[in-house]
C-alpha cells in the first residue's frame, strides 16, 4: 500500500519503522490518522514483527501538533468526527500488542503529544519540546491529552502543563516521566533501534500480555488488575514460549523464542 504521510518499512524480519512525513512539521490531519491506522493493522497481520518504530521524516519537528486550520474549516459533526478518529487511534495503539516506540526528534506538542502519550516507550533527543499548549489558543486537548498526562507524570504536574500551556524541554520531560530516555539528537536512531532490538529477543506472547494487562489494569481497581494479571499469567505460562525460557534459564543458555 502506498501512503502520502508516511513511509511504512519492514526491516530485520523483526521490525517495522513508521516514518512520518508530512511536511513541514508532520501536523495531523484525517488524512494522516487514517493512513497511521491503516499501516499499523498491516504491521499487526504480520506475525514476524515484533516491535514498531515511529519516528520523523522531518528534521524540524516529531508532530509539531494537529492541522488546526483543518479543525475550523468543518462543521461541528464532522468536528465530532475528527475528535472520536484521534481518540480511536490513539487508544488502538495504547492497546496494540508489540511495543511502539516513538523516536521524538524535535517538538511534539498538542496532537503529537497526545500521539507519543498513546506509545509504549518514548525516546526523546536533546532537542525535544512537549506540551499541550491548545488552551493558548482558547481550546483544549481533545485526543487524550486531558487524560493520559496526569496518569503518566502525575495529576499535579499534569494539570499544571494543561492548564498553563507550557512546553518543556526534553530533559524535564525526563525529570517527570514523560520519556524514557534522553539522548543527543545524533544518536536518537541508533538508540531507539537499540532498545527496539532488546525487545524483539524478548517473548513474543508475553510482551503481548504485559501490554494489555498494563493498558486494561491501570483503569481498574487494584484487586480486578491483579485478577486480570492472574489469568494473563496462566496463559503466558501455559505456552511453549515460557517453557523454553524457563528450560533455557535453568541451563544457563539463551532463550530461542518462537512466538508460541
Amino acid at each position: 500500500m502506498e501512503f502520502k504521510n508516511l513511509k511504512l518499512a519492514f526491516e530485520g524480519g523483526y521490525l517495522a519503522v513508521i516514518t512520518l512525513d508530512r511536511p513541514p512539521v508532520n501536523a495531523l490531519n484525517p488524512e494522516t490518522l487514517t493512513e497511521l491506522g491503516q499501516a499499523l493493522e498491516m504491521i499487526e497481520s504480520r506475525d514476524e514483527v515484533r516491535v514498531v518504530l515511529l519516528n520523523s521524516a522531518s528534521p524540524k519537528a516529531f508532530i509539531a501538533g494537529a492541522d488546526i486550520l483543518r479543525f475550523t474549516q468543518v462543521s461541528p459533526e464532522q468536528l465530532g468526527s475528527l475528535i472520536r478518529q484521534g481518540q480511536d487511534l490513539f487508544d488502538y495503539m495504547e492497546a496494540f500488542p508489540r511495543p511502539i516506540i516513538a523516536a521524538v526528534n524535535g517538538p511534539c506538542l498538542g496532537g503529537g503529544c497526545e500521539l507519543a502519550l498513546a506509545c509504549h516507550l518514548r525516546i526523546a533527543s536533546e532537542r525535544a519540546r512537549f506540551g499541550q499548549p491548545e488552551i493558548n489558543l482558547g481550546i483544549m486537548p481533545g485526543w487524550g491529552g486531558t487524560q493520559r498526562l496526569p496518569r503518566l507524570i502525575g495529576g499535579t504536574r499534569g494539570l499544571e502543563l494543561l492548564l498553563t500551556g507550557d512546553i518543556i524541554d526534553g530533559a524535564e520531560a525526563y525529570s517527570l516521566g514523560l520519556v524514557n530516555r534522553i539522548v543527543a539528537a545524533e544518536d536518537l536512531d541508533e538508540e531507539a533501534r537499540k532498545i527496539a532490538g532488546r525487545l524483539a529477543r524478548k517473548a513474543p506472547l508475553g510482551i503481548k500480555a504485559i501490554l494489555q494487562t498494563v493498558a486494561r489494569g491501570t483503569t481498574l481497581p487494584l484487586q480486578e488488575g491483579q485478577a486480570l494479571e492472574a489469568a494473563a499469567f496462566a496463559e503466558v505460562f501455559a505456552t511453549e514460549d515460557a517453557r523454553e525460557g524457563i528450560q533455557a534459564f535453568l541451563q544457563k543458555r539463551k532463550p530461542s523464542f518462537q512466538n508460541r
